[in-house]
């Protein structure tokens, strides 16, 4: 079974904005399903196409399955069934060892940037980069699906 442990902040922009990046991933990704936290989503991103299956969460841990689609058949599915989408680049950045995912996100959701660490373990320790600020991990309006059917535009 596929087990995705995974912690949530926000990012401080002026930080973010100061920050040396590699070449950020531009990424389309919607979703077809969204049933009582199990979630179906598809992700085209540098010419490639994935489909994910996702379970409800239990805290930082839920179930994962991911499975690379051709890209072609990954846009025809996108158009006919995504009910929902966000958009956004994606920075992928070393510290201390560890990967953080950071999404600036796009559209109905400029102004968000929120990072993503993957862990081993739930109780795994870690150091947080400067440019962090708070965990939003349990704050489903943060989860790309809430942010789909919800935008950060509307928050305010």
């Amino acid at each position: 079974m596929g087990i995705e442990i995974e912690r949530k902040f926000l990012v401080d922009k002026n930080q973010w904005e100061g920050l040396t990046k590699p070449e950020g991933t531009p990424i389309k990704q919607g979703y077809l399903v969204n049933d009582n936290g199990k979630t179906i989503r598809l992700r085209i991103a540098s010419g490639h196409a994935y489909i994910t299956f996702k379970g409800p969460a239990s805290g930082s841990k839920r179930s994962e399955y991911e499975y690379e689609i051709p890209v072609n058949d990954g846009i025809e599915l996108f158009d006919q069934f995504a009910k929902t989408y966000i958009e956004k680049t994606r920075y992928r950045i070393n510290y201390k060892n560890k990967v953080w995912e950071t999404d600036v996100f796009l559209g109905d959701n400029e102004g968000l940037i929120v990072a993503e660490i993957e862990l081993e373990r739930e109780d795994e320790q870690f150091e947080l980069p400067p440019w962090i600020t708070i965990e939003v991990t349990s704050q489903e309006k943060y989860y790309n699906l809430g942010l789909s059917t919800y935008p950060f535009k509307k928050w305010k």
